[in-house]
């Protein structure tokens, strides 16, 4: 089986992007993958010197079939550098995995993102593969659902081509089909609201631009059943990830998940339902309130 090549894109966090290649290389997969690492340029003079210590480490990344590394001249913004870089590869190769840096990777990650993307490279009805799950139980070990998410995820060109990057196109064609409460969860998380503020300039998200590009085009997500990915970048140093853990993830470690075809292809109900309480609880105002609270108290 030919590996899918991995896209992992850095900005100026040298630690996090060694934490994050040092799991990755912990895969037996990788040696056998090919990696290619986007650099993007500062933003401003005090970000200069974390964007040369992480090209730094980069150019010295070794335990992988190749390393290719490529750097931005200027800032782009995570956005575009996922969207471009996503773009040339996936041209390329037809198929990847993505991660970005603060992103720790399970033993087994890779391991369920090949399997995956082999087994449903032909289905036209799946459009996403991911490796993060937020913390819930009782899911079989991969399962099928209307939800892509950017933590860890692949894809193949097939469905990437469906990628719009107008927010208002797609938030036009969600309202016009009666798609947003799935969207949302029936509510229960603000993804709507989300891609409002993209259009708006509020954000800058290029993944709920991804998220509901794959919705309109009816296609459904293979997820881990276990968490394959956790989130190291809570600590304020990140893009999108302010300080303290909204919903929890437990990074599961213990042995490879099975990722198996399904009698029918298919939205989990479950799944739909496990997820839409989760995102009711975790998205709680007495939920957010305690989250910043004890992350204010730990950072005394």
């Amino acid at each position: 089986m030919e590996l899918a090549p991995i896209i992992l894109f850095t900005y100026n966090r040298p630690h996090h992007s060694r934490m994050c290649i040092e799991s990755l290389k912990a895969n037996a997969e990788a040696r056998e993958s090919d990696l290619y690492i986007y650099s993007d340029g500062a933003r401003g003079a005090a970000d200069e010197s974390g964007v040369r210590a992480v090209r730094e480490y980069i150019h010295s990344v070794t335990g992988f079939r190749s390393v290719t590394v490529r750097e931005a001249e200027h800032n782009r913004g995570l956005a575009a550098s996922v969207i471009s870089g996503v773009t040339e590869v996936i041209a390329e190769r037809g198929r990847v995995i993505v991660v970005e840096d603060d992103l720790l990777l399970s033993p087994f990650f890779l391991r369920f993102m090949n399997d995956a993307l082999t087994l449903y490279a032909d289905e036209p009805r799946v459009g996403n593969v991911h490796g993060h799950l937020f913390r819930m139980h009782g899911l079989p070990d991969s399962f099928l659902i209307y939800h892509g998410d950017s933590w860890g995820w692949g894809t193949w060109k097939r469905a990437w081509d469906h990628f719009e990057s107008d927010g208002s196109k797609l938030l036009s064609a969600l309202r016009a089909r009666g798609l947003c409460s799935t969207f949302d969860f029936g509510g229960a998380y603000p993804f709507t609201r989300m891609l409002e503020r993209q259009i708006a300039g509020r954000n800058n998200s290029w993944a709920i631009r991804w998220k509901a590009s794959l919705l309109l085009a009816g296609m459904l997500s293979v997820n881990a059943g276990r968490s394959l990915v956790g989130n190291n970048g809570f600590d304020e140093s990140g893009t999108n990830c302010g300080g303290g853990e909204l919903i929890p993830t437990d990074l599961y470690t213990d042995a490879p998940l099975t990722c198996s075809l399904p009698a029918t292809i298919t939205e989990n109900d479950e799944a739909r339902r496990k997820f839409r309480r989760m995102y009711r609880l975790y998205n709680s105002k007495l939920h957010k309130a305690w989250v910043m609270a004890k992350y204010k108290i730990l950072k005394r």
